[in-house]
């Protein structure tokens, strides 16, 4: 038998019933053949969040290489590793697909250099952070919109399960024997990063997968663009597993851990690492930090990521002005078409603007225009959707006349 089977997130768990909780009723086929869990599957693929993914930076910005892993790739990896290690403990593989292809859809453009500039500006203006995990819930919960079998506009409205994976997988994590919580909690609870456990076996799996997932890969690319020709020794040194008669590569190292931990892992110890493979682990992000993520050569990109979120960001503040804020940005169109247009169409699914049924939206309101607040919110939401690329021709837009 497969060691976690019995404890896997099937109708038999004691924890099902929460597992498989909506905020709301969600439609039904008479001929769907879907279980819970892959209807989030799909309806996360089919969102605008998650195919935006495809122009996100994972490490390396604007990569001219095509093999260079964008954001999409990354998370296309975590649903692979994840699924391997699932399947071979005897896990829900359906539950960890779901959380894998939507565990990073709340990542800003420019990755965690932009995510870390988002939260300079909504520590300043709104008195919180920002940080990708908890967006990634709030995208899921509010942000993104699928048409309903009526044609109305409608919030994807996951499972608990899934969503619960969205804002506990967060990867910087340097700990071994992680177990999922028991308690059945309040998302919106979490107030940082790796606040709690997941709620399951399979969030836990990914929360690991995703860590196993962008150590290895950020060397293969790291390595294709040149950035370790003066550290290649030190990685060889580094990475001197016990491999017979096998390269030292990323599907090397990948599979060598995934071994190590579906072989030393059980329900008593939890999802646990040898010792061996966990200093692996360390060593190798140690090495990462400091050769590719603190490299001269990122540097002037985070500069430049900086001056175009703020921009952006700045612009769009400067227009509000109570109930006339609208009427601001309507005059700006001819200036800036690009940002103002796409913006107001935002602001329509997410403000009451007495036009929701003229528009078919069913989802929630988000934001008073009569709150200064709600409106900073709103343009931080708004410039954490971008892609990397839309962010760029909008400032364009902003300095070009």
């Amino acid at each position: 038998m497969k060691k976690f089977e019995n404890y896997a997130a099937v109708s038999t768990n004691p924890k099902w019933d929460n597992m498989t909780k909506r905020e709301n009723y969600l439609y039904q086929r008479s001929n769907d053949m879907r279980s819970p869990f892959q209807r989030d599957y799909t309806r996360i693929i089919h969102s605008n969040g998650y195919r935006r993914l495809k122009h996100k930076t994972q490490v390396f910005f604007s990569p001219e290489n095509d093999h260079i892993c964008t954001r999409i790739e990354h998370v296309t990896h975590v649903e692979s590793i994840s699924y391997t290690i699932a399947k071979n403990l005897g896990l829900n593989t359906e539950l960890t697909k779901a959380i894998s292809v939507a565990h990073d859809m709340g990542h800003s453009a420019f990755g965690h250099t932009g995510e870390n500039i988002l939260s300079q500006i909504s520590k300043r203006d709104i008195g919180i952070p920002f940080w990708h995990e908890q967006n990634g819930l709030n995208l899921v919960d509010n942000l993104e919109l699928l048409e309903d079998n009526s044609g109305f506009m409608q919030n994807l409205n996951l499972t608990y399960a899934v969503r619960d994976g969205i804002i506990s997988h967060c990867g910087e994590i340097d700990e071994n024997y992680l177990k999922p919580r028991a308690e059945f909690i309040d998302l919106k609870d979490y107030t940082s990063p790796n606040k709690y456990a997941p709620y399951t076996w399979e969030g836990c799996v990914v929360k690991i997968a995703d860590k196993i997932s962008y150590i290895c890969r950020d060397i293969e690319d790291a390595i294709t663009l040149g950035i370790l020709d003066g550290h290649l020794e030190e990685l060889y040194h580094l990475l001197n597993i016990d491999v017979d008669d096998e390269p030292i590569n990323n599907t090397v190292i990948t599979n060598t851990l995934i071994h190590d931990l579906c072989e030393n892992s059980s329900p008593e110890v939890g999802l646990h690492f040898s010792e061996k493979s966990l200093n692996l682990m360390n060593e190798i992000k140690r090495f990462n930090y400091k050769n590719i993520y603190g490299c001269p050569r990122i540097k002037p990109s985070n500069r430049f990521f900086n001056i175009v979120i703020n921009e952006i960001y700045d612009l769009l503040k400067s227009t509000y002005d109570g109930s006339n804020t609208l009427n601001n940005l309507k005059s700006l169109i001819k200036t800036y078409p690009k940002l103002c247009t796409s913006f107001i169409s935002f602001m329509q699914n997410y403000y009451d603007f007495n036009n929701r049924d003229e528009l078919k939206l069913k989802n929630k309101v988000l934001f008073s225009i009569d709150n200064p607040t709600d409106f900073y919110k709103s343009i931080i939401y708004f410039i954490s959707g971008m892609t990397d690329n839309f962010a760029i021709e909008i400032y364009n837009e902003i300095i070009h006349f």
